[in-house]
């Protein structure tokens, strides 16, 4: 599957401020990067560095007054996983070294909170089958609603809430599976099917030996999403972090099929 991706940024900031930007579908065996364009307004400074676990690359800038950055790319999705739904767990003792730190609570997922309650509505299943079972959990008992979190909204406002948005339902989804033992991370993805369009967020899961993208949201599917980066929450994988004060003038993303 190929696809053409498009995202806009526009902000202002009244003084000389650093900003950390990952807008940038990553470079990694599961997707290729046909051709990608990325524009960055006048700025003091540019760097590029590795971004978490070595997928995709962050961008240091130094920028003041107003500031844009475009992003264009087509993207090949290259499935190269199995079925998640009959993988089985990875005992703990065997997890590879740089799966652990997804099985520890988190900013905004507190998993050790969750024990319980996934013991006694999961305890069945195990593996694929019960993360595929949390995902039908999460997308029958919560409302996609707009608006109604916050940049400080965990997992457990949500839990209690019922609601949220994309990265509430992953944070949600992560907690669960962490609670049961089983490594997760966010991904932040460019997704077809997403309504509103967005950078899209997602929880990623390890299973089989393999990670495994899961959209508790129900709107993407894992064939149909390229990954821009990946973190224990949302706070690894912000588009743009800002140190001091910023102004959004306004931002947008396009995610299509391409011919």
């Amino acid at each position: 599957m190929k696809i053409n991706v498009r995202s806009h940024l526009d902000y202002a900031f009244g003084e000389p401020t650093d900003i950390l930007l990952q807008v940038e579908a990553a470079a990694i065996p599961e997707q290729t990067i046909l051709s990608a364009y990325v524009d960055v307004s006048d700025n003091e400074y540019f760097a590029r560095v590795p971004a978490q676990d070595g997928i995709g690359e962050r961008m240091w800038i130094r920028a003041r007054g107003r500031f844009t950055v475009d992003y264009t790319a087509t993207i090949a999705i290259n499935p190269i996983l199995t079925d998640c739904l009959d993988l089985p767990a990875v005992p703990p003792h065997q997890l590879p070294g740089e799966t652990v730190q997804y099985l520890m609570p988190s900013r905004y997922c507190p998993s050790d909170q969750f024990q319980s309650f996934v013991g006694a509505t999961f305890g069945d299943s195990e593996g694929g089958r019960k993360v595929i079972a949390m995902r039908d959990w999460v997308q029958g008992h919560f409302s996609y609603v707009l608006g109604s979190s916050t940049s400080d909204t965990t997992a457990a406002d949500t839990f209690i809430r019922r609601q949220g948005v994309c990265r509430d339902y992953a944070h949600v989804m992560i907690t669960l599976a962490r609670a049961a033992g089983i490594p997760a991370r966010i991904a932040s993805v460019y997704a077809l099917g997403v309504e509103p369009q967005d950078f899209h967020a997602v929880a990623e899961v390890f299973v089989g030996g393999e990670w495994h993208l899961v959209d508790a949201t129900g709107m993407a599917q894992e064939a149909a999403m390229a990954k821009i980066g990946v973190g224990r929450d949302a706070a690894d994988v912000a588009f743009l972090t800002a140190y001091g004060n910023a102004v959004m003038n306004g931002q947008s993303v396009s995610v299509e099929l391409a011919e």
